[in-house]
Formats: C-alpha cells, structure tokens, sequence
C-alpha cells in the first residue's frame, strides 16, 4: 500500500496505529492482560497457551463453531496460573460458562483446573494429539537412549583406533547407515504406521528392529495405542482396550513406555471422553499457527499492546 501511494511504509504504519486505526483509543479502555469477548462464547471451546512475545505465555480460549474466522477468540489472557485465569473469567456471565457443553485441552493440570472450576456443565476432552504424543515420545526417548550409547561406542572405538595408529573406518548396514546414523534417521519413522512407510524406510525399519528388539516391541506398542484412538468408536470398548494395552506394556518392562502408561491412566477420564464426539484441541493448534503466522508477518512483536488490538479486530 505505502509503494503504491508512494510514501514511506514506516510513516504509513505510524499514521495507521496513531490515528487511522483508533488504538489509542482502545488501548485507555482496555486491559490488555485480559481479554474477554462474552459474545463469542458458544457450547464447544478450546483452551490452550501460546507465547506472544518473549517467552511470555498468554492463556487463550476458543470458540470450534467459528472455525478460526472472526468471533473465535473469545479470551485471551496473560499468564497460565488457575488463579489468575479464574480472576479474568469472573467477568464472564455465570449462565455463559454454565452453557459450555464440552471444553479440550491438553493433559497439564493448570488446564484442567481451569476447565474444572469455569465450566462446571463441560465435559473436559484431553486432545488426541497431546495423549498420542506422550506415547511416541517415549518410544522416541529409547531410540536417543541406544543413539547416546552408539555414540559413545563409536568416540571408544576412534580412540582405540588412535592408539593403533589406524584409521577409523565404522561398520555399515546394507543400506550404508551407521549405527549412529541408522538411530537418528529413524526418527520420523517410528512415528507414523508401517502402511505410510516409504521404500527407504521400511529398509532402515528392517535393520533397526532387527539390531534393536526392544525398540520393535515398544514401535508395536505405540501402535497398538494409536489403533485404539483412532479405530474405537464407543468409549466403553475403549476403556477395555486402554485395560488390554496397560498389561502388554507391564508385561513389556519398558521404562519408558509404563511412564507413559501411568501417565495416561491418570488422566484416563479425560481421554475417553473423546469417544464421545471425537472432538480435538485442533481449532486451538490452528489458532495458535495463525497467531504466530501473525507474529512472523509482522517480523516479531515490538508493541505488544498494538498486536493484542490488531489480533482482537482480526479475531475477536
């Protein structure tokens, strides 16, 4: 806009936010800390935190039935504290929190809390996608364990080479990976299904679970658990499943994976609630990528005040 009036962006951009856009205005009437939009309250929310400036996280609540337009936003507020939310969320109606119908969020406790204490009518539905993850990164925590030993297995083997006065040449599989190379490309891998394995990666697969037993089993296990949240239609049959998978993993004797599992099992309530509707924290995630999408355009955030009211008239 500034190049086809031809006049300085940076002068077009102050003229905006000091009298075009009516921010000095907003900004002597609102508290930025603590946006609350009553209006765009609806029976399916999301709740998530999300980091505007600095490392600074902000608390953000979202309506599903906007689908990420204008009048999703309906609260966004500093700081991740129970009681600091719960403060803000007093400005809101009582019948308007009453008339929540289901709330996700993902498996912190402050979220829950809150969720708890506001929407006292909700079903509260931990995110798929948080549960899914606590799984796969604990199959992602064994492979760094044997990629840590691999490496310190190959510094051994240098130096014993350098007291022989001989060049270190490592072992290779037959697809040329090393053994270090072997457990760090196999990240990706070992988070999706064999079905969406490219040639190459079935190949690595082959030699890892090979070399690596344990790691096949705990792969195996973490897919056992995604079929459960992804094939289940009624959660009572769920619940039976979740039974089925604590005993595989006991039996296993990963570390890793029975951390995993008592995870889970704690916050098990909440998991199978998603068999109710399937709903995710999705809209939150999607709204969150926007808000940094926002951030990026803008080459980062110097006014914070400014980017609140601009993402409030975008969003809110």
């Amino acid at each position: 806009m500034a190049q086809h009036y031809r006049i300085d962006y940076k002068t077009l951009e102050r003229q905006y936010k000091e009298n075009l856009s009516c921010f000095r205005e907003w900004q002597k009437k609102t508290n930025p800390e603590a946006l609350v939009y009553v209006e765009n309250f609806g029976e399916r929310m999301s709740i998530d935190e999300v980091t505007l400036q600095n490392g600074e996280l902000y608390t953000v609540l979202t309506n599903k039935d906007k689908h990420g337009k204008k009048g999703c936003l309906a609260a966004l507020m500093k700081g991740t504290k129970s009681e600091v939310v719960n403060k803000v969320l007093k400005e809101v109606p009582v019948w308007v929190l009453m008339n929540v119908k289901e709330i996700t969020a993902d498996l912190a406790n402050t979220m829950d809390w809150i969720c708890r204490t506001n929407f006292m009518n909700a079903i509260i539905t931990a995110d798929r996608f948080h549960v899914q993850q606590v799984v796969s990164e604990a199959v992602q925590e064994i492979r760094i364990k044997y990629r840590r030993e691999a490496i310190e297995e190959e510094n051994f083997l240098i130096v014993e080479a350098r007291k022989e006065r001989r060049r270190y040449e490592p072992k290779r599989y037959t697809n040329g990976d090393t053994k270090k190379q072997l457990l760090a490309r196999s990240m990706y891998l070992l988070f999706k299904p064999r079905s969406k394995w490219t040639k190459s990666q079935k190949e690595r697969a082959e030699i890892l679970f090979r070399e690596y037993p344990e790691g096949k089993k705990a792969y195996d296990l973490s897919m056992y658990f995604r079929g459960i949240m992804e094939r289940d239609s009624d959660r009572n049959k769920a619940k039976i499943e979740f039974k089925k998978w604590y005993e595989k993993v006991n039996i296993s004797e990963i570390t890793e994976l029975i951390s995993a599992a008592h995870t889970i099992e704690l916050h098990e309530g909440k998991i199978l609630n998603y068999f109710y509707h399937r709903e995710t924290n999705a809209s939150a995630e999607s709204f969150n990528a926007k808000l940094k999408g926002f951030r990026a355009l803008l080459r980062g955030v110097r006014d914070i005040k400014f980017f609140l009211f601009r993402v409030e008239t975008l969003f809110a």
